[in-house]
């Protein structure tokens, strides 16, 4: 257990990652996600909805273990652990390594006009949890994981996505150049997110099917994944701030593209930026 928390290798390795809380377990099983197993600490043997929510896990399929007193402490990678430890597969079909995120992307329409967002070397796995969030929140179609990004399953990314992991297809993508050259050769836009000089995501006409790029806070997106990538869009920033945290400039991005889809007439977005040649 120590090291399905722990070690991405060690979760690869099994293909099964750990969920912690009731919550997170309750929300697993409204989506239909298999459960493997489920380890309860004394604590909350005590809460009633807690145990209503393991029999429930019970009778989807799940074993049920529960712990000594102590040793949820022991093995849990926070200060105050929650008094459930889920331990689940890996998604079929959408945590991809080695070309399966091709596969992923091919089930989505270009005709229906799909959001997808592709994280680059975003190694904060607060931040990818919010990402994650943010995308069930505003309807996006995929979340790509590449380059150095952090690991989907990581506890802390888990944590964070509040079950959004279970809502939003995502796969595991090792070059994102590699992405971006696939999916404009299907016929999204492809943009990356910079700091200036670039379109204003205000004025973009977001009911095309498009990808974001999303870069590490600290250093962007690298010279040979912009050269990929057919456009640049911007957030202007009136303040001091030199840019905005990964998980804000998500937000901004997907919402504004939900706003004109869920409001087509009033949409102001009119730029297109063509990936390919006039």
């Amino acid at each position: 257990m120590r090291g399905l928390l722990q070690k991405r290798s060690a979760r690869w390795a099994e293909r099964v990652f750990v969920a912690e809380g009731a919550e997170l377990l309750r929300t697993a099983l409204r989506a239909g996600a298999e459960i493997e197993s489920v380890y309860l600490a004394p604590e909350g043997a005590d809460d009633p909805l807690t145990l209503e929510t393991c029999d429930h896990a019970l009778e989807a399929g799940a074993r049920l273990f529960s712990l000594a007193p102590g040793v949820l402490e022991r093995v849990a990678d926070t200060v105050t652990p929650q008094p459930v430890l889920t331990v689940l597969p890996m998604m079929d079909g959408l945590p991809i390594i080695d070309g399966r995120a091709a596969d992923l992307l091919g089930s989505l329409d270009p005709s229906a006009q799909p959001l997808i967002v592709v994280l680059v070397d975003v190694r904060d796995p607060g931040n990818a949890g919010t990402v994650l969030r943010t995308a069930d929140a505003a309807g996006v179609d995929a979340v790509i994981f590449s380059g150095e990004s952090v690991d989907p399953y990581n506890p802390k990314t888990v944590r964070a996505s509040a079950g959004s992991l279970f809502h939003v297809p995502f796969s595991v993508e090792a070059d994102p150049a590699t992405v971006a050259a696939s999916l404009s050769g299907r016929g999204y836009r492809t943009l990356a997110t910079v700091v200036r000089d670039a379109e204003d995501y205000a004025a973009l006409d977001w009911s095309v099917p498009t990808v974001v790029f999303l870069g590490n806070e600290a250093a962007g997106l690298a010279p040979e994944v912009l050269d990929a990538i057919g456009g640049t869009v911007a957030i202007p920033m009136d303040g001091r701030a030199e840019s905005l945290n990964v998980g804000v400039a998500c937000a901004v991005l997907c919402f504004e593209a939900l706003r004109q889809r869920r409001s087509p007439m009033s949409a102001s977005g009119t730029s297109t930026i063509s990936d390919g040649e006039d």
